[in-house]
């Protein structure tokens, strides 16, 4: 079977295309479940060692992604939370209740000055999602000078009255969130002009540049994109937009069936897991047709496309809150994870930034927390294997293949996935074979240069559903892989079976 399952890539090392955005790599984290309270917030009373009442261990492991941004409030919670009701002293902070996710009542500890502490902490840039569902043109605009403005204004003194002198730098600003469901259930044309209007009054504040990002569509629902184009374009047609908003949205999840029945994390067939693949290879298309529609209205790329929501998502793990998404996160995860953002690397002249949903202990997590207990999940570990291709030059290549295909109901599944970027003078390449039980031979010609001193990582497990407890934290981690040897043109690699493998060496210019 090896033999007969093989490809051939050739990567053009000397043409390299577009730049690989590190915030490709960027993760969320709402008000949902045990995100923020138990995740990321344990209060400065906690035994937990925190700072501030934010959680270290948590902060160290996200460290070792270089988690370039970090999405708050929402999600869905971001249309129902008003940012003045948590500054301030927190003993005085109101309660709110969590109508979306739970109907629990909080008590507003972590607010905006709690998560710009913990963005300084994870070094990873601020995206604050306002509030259009239920919020005012008013509350959002003064919330980007309270955050952003310098000198002297109302909100400015309210700041340095809340502890904060200086003003953050915050890059990134959501106008709402899923307008056409939980953030207000409007039609594309009406959310629009909102989009419209409230953009035009978040200010930019002396060295403060944001860059807007409307709400966009639920997976390929291409409308709602185009009329948010259309809402910038003047000029019609192939002709630049002009400004308000510098990005649109749109969400995509991974499943294996139907949202009424999204089954177990944990437990599921071979014909689950190929069906879960073949969602997974679905993101390409999506982000593909949303492109076309943009490249009508802006054939420069000028404004980014962003995925700020993505993963799998399965029924809530048995005895949990079912309005807390918790699920466990398997081997099968971290594919998803490999393969998405193999897709994310091809379409990086349009797509700008995605965020995972949602960094802690909810939906394909990076790391599940359990009092003072942390685990690394499996897609964790993809998303350090890959942290390389942040802000790289994204490299062409050419995949053919052989007996790599499988049937997956009326449709084909390609088993194999590869993207390759360079930076600093270093190549990474990352492959996914999906195949549940072959291995594949793929062999790499490199064009324009050549590889040396290559290192090797593999993350695969003995079965799809292995998954990282408290007993066994390391079931799923990458290990030394050296399945690979190195030709005249290139190298060999011997993938095995159900696995994400990464190959890094110093890269040789031609005539070096």
């Amino acid at each position: 079977m090896s033999s007969q399952r093989a490809a051939r890539a050739v990567i053009n090392v000397d043409l390299p295309g577009p730049v690989i955005s590190r915030h490709l790599y960027g993760h969320f984290a709402e008000h949902l479940g045990r995100c923020v309270y138990g995740g990321f917030w344990v209060g400065e009373d906690s035994d937990i060692p925190n700072e501030g009442g934010i959680r270290l261990d948590v902060v160290e492991a996200l460290r070792a992604l270089d988690v370039p941004n970090l999405r708050w409030p929402g999600g869905c919670f971001a249309d129902e939370y008003h940012w003045r009701d948590g500054v301030g002293p927190r003993e005085q902070r109101p309660t709110m209740v969590n109508t979306h996710w739970g109907n629990v009542e909080e008590n507003n500890h972590f607010g905006t000055h709690e998560f710009m502490a913990l963005c300084e902490l994870l070094g990873a840039d601020p995206y604050v999602n306002g509030n259009v569902g239920s919020g005012t043109v008013r509350e959002m605009s003064e919330w980007v000078e309270y955050l952003t403005r310098d000198g002297d204004s109302p909100m400015v003194r309210l700041r340095k009255a809340n502890g904060r002198e200086e003003p953050w730098r915050v890059p990134f600003w959501g106008i709402g969130n899923e307008a056409w469901g939980c953030g207000g259930n409007m039609r594309a044309e009406y959310y629009a002009d909102l989009a419209r209007q409230y953009a035009t009054y978040c200010r930019d504040h002396g060295g403060n540049t944001l860059y807007r990002i409307a709400a966009g569509a639920r997976d390929g629902d291409v409308s709602w994109t185009e009329t948010l184009m259309k809402a910038i374009s003047h000029l019609g047609c192939k002709k630049r937009p002009s400004g308000y908003y510098q990005g649109i949205s749109f969400h995509y999840y991974t499943l294996a069936g139907p949202w009424e029945n999204k089954g177990s994390a944990t437990e599921f067939t071979e014909d689950d897991y190929y069906r879960t693949m073949l969602a997974a290879r679905g993101m390409d298309d999506v982000i593909a047709s949303h492109s076309r529609v943009m490249d009508c209205y802006d054939p420069e790329a000028t404004v980014g496309l962003v995925c700020d929501e993505w993963g799998t998502w399965w029924d809530v793990e048995p005895g949990t809150n079912p309005g807390f998404l918790y699920q466990q996160n398997t081997l099968r995860d971290a594919l998803v994870a490999g393969v998405t953002f193999d897709i994310f690397h091809r379409h990086a002249r349009r797509l700008f930034m995605a965020n995972i949903a949602q960094t802690v202990n909810v939906l394909q997590a990076m790391i599940l927390t359990d009092g003072e207990r942390l685990i690394r999940t499996p897609s964790y570990h993809v998303f350090e294997m890959n942290k390389r291709h942040q802000d790289a030059d994204s490299l062409p290549i050419h995949l053919t293949t052989s007996g790599t295909t499988r049937a997956v109901g009326d449709s084909e599944l390609e088993t194999l996935s590869v993207s390759a970027s360079a930076k600093d003078g270093r190549m990474l390449v990352s492959l996914t074979n999906l195949d549940a039980s072959s291995p594949v031979s793929v062999t790499f010609d490199l064009r324009g240069g050549g590889l040396e001193d290559h290192r090797g990582r593999i993350l695969t497990a003995p079965a799809l559903s292995t998954h990282n407890t408290a007993e066994a934290p390391d079931a799923v981690s990458p290990r030394t892989f050296d399945a690979f040897t190195a030709t005249a043109n290139g190298l060999t690699v011997e993938l095995p079976p159900h696995s994400f493998v990464t190959i890094e060496g110093r890269l040789l210019t031609a005539g070096h």
